[in-house]
């Protein structure tokens, strides 16, 4: 449902972001990308997203491909970006509507969908104040509501539990799994082991742009015996 093949980014003459990354994330899954900063982590679910176009390779959500049909593509999944202070001018329902607008979700259909989850994240109240009012948290769960509010099969997501409390990621990790349950699926990046430990599927672990493990996480212990998953992945990215 959401494939990388050859994916390479070049910045400059030479610099390689991302080099030779493939993975394919199938329905029902939910996998965890993870890495140190500068690993490649963004700049590979720009390219998954069409927000760059790959020196090499080519992404693919749900049958689509990101470069060849960047509409369809883009139908089919919702993106949460490593930073939410974008439009922040516009209220929260305001923001909310300009998204569902250009996914042409229906009035009655998105009114459900936002009330729901603005209830889940605990922000009802405050959709009608301007975003710039609002905290880190407060303006992150607003672009998760915006960005699912077309309710796609593919979640791909870039940190998206940064700067929300204990409840809204518990939110956040609840509804990841709804979503996989239906037959979907999510990419998410982490900085977080233990999170990845606790709700993916499988990991892929990246460095220096290159992938260096992808699969479960009980079958990288078993690699490993004796060491936890921070460990494991200290040694693997500092080698």
């Amino acid at each position: 449902m959401i494939k990388a093949e050859n994916l390479s980014m070049i910045y400059g003459k030479d610099f390689k972001a991302v080099d030779g990354l493939s993975f394919d994330i199938k329905p029902g899954e939910i996998v965890g990308f993870a890495g140190p900063n500068g690993a490649g982590k963004t700049t590979a679910i720009k390219m998954l997203t069409g927000i760059l176009k790959p020196a090499e390779g080519r992404a693919m959500v749900n049958g689509f491909d990101v470069v060849k049909d960047p509409i369809k593509a883009k139908e089919n999944f919702a993106y949460v970006a490593d930073n939410p202070d974008m439009l922040l001018q516009l209220s929260g329902i305001e923001y909310i509507n300009f998204i569902a607008n250009l996914y042409k979700v229906p009035m009655e259909k998105r009114e459900a969908r936002i009330n729901e989850m603005a209830d889940r994240f605990s922000i009802r109240d405050s959709l009608g104040r301007p975003m710039r009012e609002y905290s880190h948290g407060m303006r992150q769960k607003t672009m998760v509501i915006a960005a699912l509010i077309h309710e796609p099969p593919a979640w791909i997501l870039d940190e998206p539990m940064t700067g929300l409390d204990p409840t809204a990621a518990f939110v956040l990790k609840q509804m990841m799994k709804e979503h996989a349950a239906k037959n979907n699926a999510v990419l998410f990046s982490t900085h977080v082991l233990e999170v990845a430990e606790k709700l993916c599927d499988r990991i892929i672990i990246i460095n220096h742009g290159k992938s260096l493990y992808q699969g479960t996480v009980e079958e990288l212990e078993k690699e490993h015996p004796g060491k936890d998953l921070e460990a494991i992945f200290m040694e693997m990215v500092s080698s």
